[in-house]
């Protein structure tokens, strides 16, 4: 089966490849300068900054240490980016100002985090330590990677998504989550790194899990699925960020690309491969002519068709991490391509200095089921992610 034809209309021709680098290029001088200015701001006062509706995340109330926190590794993966493609080792000092929080966070708040561990010590700890060899670096992401491990449920071979692992009385109890894809390359890295490859085994069992119950017969995903927290027998699908838990969450659609594919380069294992295909298909194969996705491809008729730009960048990159092992699968990089410059019209890229964001028109969820339009730090990582793989090669963060 082929790779889906893109909609009409919407894939680059050659006139505007040709014009790519200079568009992109621009995009991306824009996102260096935004990281520096973001840099600086969190390492003065350490935050979350997860999203906002104006753009200014330094608004977000939401403290570095508090359980919920999994954003803040958004603005060092920038600054880190802009470190790897400019040599300025200012973006290097402001990170390494966060050494001191990084570490308590794990040390001494280490069950007061989520499986999200995984993108906020590999979007700091483990890019630095790759880009400088700084063993403090290399220490505290061992320590996030042996904290993130403690999650893993034996009985039901899956990482807990949410909550502290001493409570068991709450609905995140036996709850695993699509994203959960996404943390697992820490697990891996740290098993190659330090020699204890169990920790590799927990990511592996752990998206062979994801495979048997979140990937739907149509290639489809759920949010999320829950086990019964003593047994680990499954229980059903469930929904915290989709429209419905049959519905087809088109961010979560995006996680799973990214998330099989870096998988099978760790493992790999040709099932994860397929997997990414699969789900990219489908992924593809539901985009309209404004080929930014709705952030619910499930969406009813009637219903107000808000986009999700951070979908879009997700879904560049792993494209672009699948395309690596399919080379032959060229419709890999044409839709990444397609996406990526999408983003960089006016319709989604803010070029205002003075906003802290960038992308416009990401989702964020308004009480389950329900959608709401905003800048997101994670869609800025993603997307600066997608022109770094474009103008300076694969930065290999995860």
């Amino acid at each position: 089966m082929s790779f889906p034809v893109l909609p009409r209309g919407s894939a680059p021709n050659s006139q505007a490849k040709m014009s790519r680098s200079p568009l992109l290029a621009r995009a991306y001088d824009l996102c260096v300068e935004k990281a520096r200015r973001n840099i600086r701001r969190l390492a003065d006062a350490p935050k979350s900054g997860a999203f906002a509706a104006d753009g200014d995340y330094f608004g977000f109330h939401e403290g570095f240490f508090e359980i919920s926190n999994w954003t803040s590794s958004f603005f060092t993966g920038m600054a880190l980016l802009a470190y790897r493609s400019t040599g300025d080792t200012e973006f290097l000092a402001q990170c390494n100002r966060l050494k001191a929080p990084y570490r308590e966070k794990v040390v001494r708040h280490g069950m007061d985090t989520m499986h999200d561990l995984g993108f906020l010590y590999t979007l700091y700890s483990v890019a630095a330590y790759k880009q400088t060899g700084d063993r403090e670096h290399r220490e505290t992401a061992l320590l996030a990677a042996a904290e993130l491990a403690k999650r893993f449920v034996p009985e039901g071979k899956y990482l807990r998504a949410w909550g502290r692992m001493d409570e068991n009385r709450t609905d995140y109890a036996g709850l695993a989550i699509i994203d959960s894809l996404m943390n697992l390359p820490l697990l891996c890295w740290a098993a190659a790194e330090s020699g204890d490859f169990r920790l590799r085994e927990i990511a592996d069992r752990h998206a062979s899990t994801v495979l048997e119950y979140f990937v739907r017969p149509d290639d489809s995903v759920c949010h999320s699925f829950r086990f019964d927290p003593r047994t680990g027998a499954p229980v059903g699908a469930d929904n915290y960020c989709g429209r419905t838990v049959e519905s087809c969450w088109a961010r979560g659609t995006s996680w799973a690309i990214y998330g099989f594919a870096l998988m099978h380069g760790y493992t790999r294992e040709a099932r994860y491969r397929e997997a990414a295909l699969r789900v990219a298909r489908k992924f593809v194969s539901l985009l309209d002519e404004e080929l930014v996705p709705v952030w619910d491809f499930s969406l009813p008729e009637g219903e107000p068709r808000l986009r999700d730009s951070s979908a879009a960048a997700i879904a560049a990159c792993g494209l672009d991490e699948l395309q690596k092992y399919l080379p032959g699968e060229t419709g890999l990089t044409a839709a990444a391509d397609a996406l990526t410059e999408r983003l960089c019209s006016s319709d989604y890229l803010d070029e205002r200095l003075e906003c802290p964001g960038l992308l416009k028109h990401a989702q964020i969820g308004d009480g389950v089921g329900k959608a709401r339009v905003a800048y997101s730090s994670w869609g800025d990582y993603f997307f600066m992610e997608a022109l770094a793989r474009r103008l300076h090669g694969d930065p290999r963060f995860w």
